[in-house]
């Protein structure tokens, strides 16, 4: 049972992190991607949503390709602090410090950490986010009626990542993002009323690294 729930820690970490495995050929597609001037406009609508908004509560429906499904809380205070705590079944918490990524597991009294500044989780957490920067690389844009969608790696790792998040377009918030794994399964996190800048209170993100139940990697 422990190493069914250590395997699924660390899936869930990289779940969390938004990070879905990528080809050498969509790395190459992410370096020629053209972007017209309307799109720019929309990268940057974009950036200076996620900048402003410098927090983030919402209800979360988690569904995957395999069945499972999952609904909870998240919290998310920038500069690199989130609080994700799924319902009851299920035992998952999964907590952002500011220097670690935490997967706790409340039945089995355990957790896991890596540090923030390895995962794809550190981009929608860093304290300002340029999609225009040169360690990012957007690798899709789309458009539809209502709704934007972008993918982001990171220039100097391509293949360690990507991120997909989409955003309704009027107002622009971010609204879900969706992971697939290397597995080929694929998630889809919505967010259900969020509210962006909002008071939270700091003590979401805390979480003792000393307990002698935390392993690090």
């Amino acid at each position: 049972m422990i190493a069914l729930r250590r395997h699924a820690c660390l899936w869930m970490l990289a779940a969390l992190a938004l990070c879905i495995f990528v080809t050498p050929a969509e790395a190459i597609i992410a370096r020629t991607l053209e972007l017209s001037k309307q799109d720019i406009a929309d990268l940057i609508r974009i950036e200076q949503h996620l900048n402003t908004s410098r927090t983030l509560r919402a209800r979360i429906l988690q569904v995957a390709s395999d069945g499972s499904y999952s609904e909870g809380m998240l919290h998310i205070q920038r500069p690199g602090r989130m609080r994700l705590e799924y319902d009851p079944p299920n035992p998952t918490m999964i907590i952002a410090d500011g220097i670690n990524l935490i997967y706790i597991d409340r039945e089995l009294d355990h957790a896991t950490a890596v540090l923030l500044r390895f995962t794809a989780a550190e981009l929608i957490l860093r304290d300002n986010l340029s999609l225009l920067s040169k360690d990012l690389l957007v690798t899709g844009f789309s458009r539809s009626p209502g709704v934007i969608r972008i993918s982001l790696v990171r220039a100097k790792n391509p293949l360690e990542g990507r991120i997909m998040m989409v955003f309704s377009n009027k107002p622009l918030e971010l609204r879900k993002w969706v992971v697939i794994d290397d597995q080929g399964i694929k998630t889809t996190v919505s967010l259900l009323g969020p509210e962006f800048g909002i008071k939270l209170n700091p003590d979401l993100f805390d979480f003792e690294m000393h307990d002698p139940l935390v392993d690090t990697n």
